[in-house]
């Protein structure tokens, strides 16, 4: 497995790697019409690759096969952070995050933050987040609860 940065002809697969995630493993903690709204079937594909692009995207790889996905904005928001339903529980999550950190140490930020799912919530507080808050938002008409959390650096 190999944790490197984005490139350009990953957006595809990460795109149907969000959806495939969101749809088969979220669903254990999100109705069906909330993955729905979250994971609509119309991707495009340029979007993923202009987002990705333009933040921090580690992604892992395993023999060709994008495994999970995770971003950092300069700002130390941790967006997108998605592992594929083959990969879960396999320390893949856990190499990504190694890297988003170990980026973040390196430009100084001492503050990383993240919106966690219900699903997400038990693996960033077992990277040492607090939450901060629980909170509602909406996407295309559903409403989700998702955990405002984060890990400041005493450095």
């Amino acid at each position: 497995m190999q944790i490197r940065l984005f490139k350009p002809q990953d957006a595809e697969q990460i795109a149907q790697l969000f959806h495939a995630t969101v749809r088969e493993v979220n669903i254990r903690d999100y109705s069906s019409s909330q993955v729905t709204a979250w994971a609509p079937d119309d991707i495009n594909f340029r979007d993923w690759a202009k987002i990705c692009s333009e933040r921090f995207t580690y992604v892992a790889e395993d023999e060709g096969v994008i495994a999970g996905f995770g971003e950092l904005e300069l700002n130390g928001h941790i967006d997108c952070f998605y592992c594929h339903k083959n990969y879960q529980r396999m320390g893949v999550g856990s190499k990504i995050y190694a890297a988003i950190e170990a980026k973040a140490y390196e430009l100084g930020i001492k503050r990383l933050y993240v919106e966690a799912s219900i699903t997400a919530k038990r693996f960033f507080l077992n990277k040492g987040f607090s939450i901060i808050t629980e909170q509602q938002v909406e996407r295309r008409g559903e409403t989700f609860i998702n955990y405002v959390m984060e890990k400041v650096f005493n450095c």
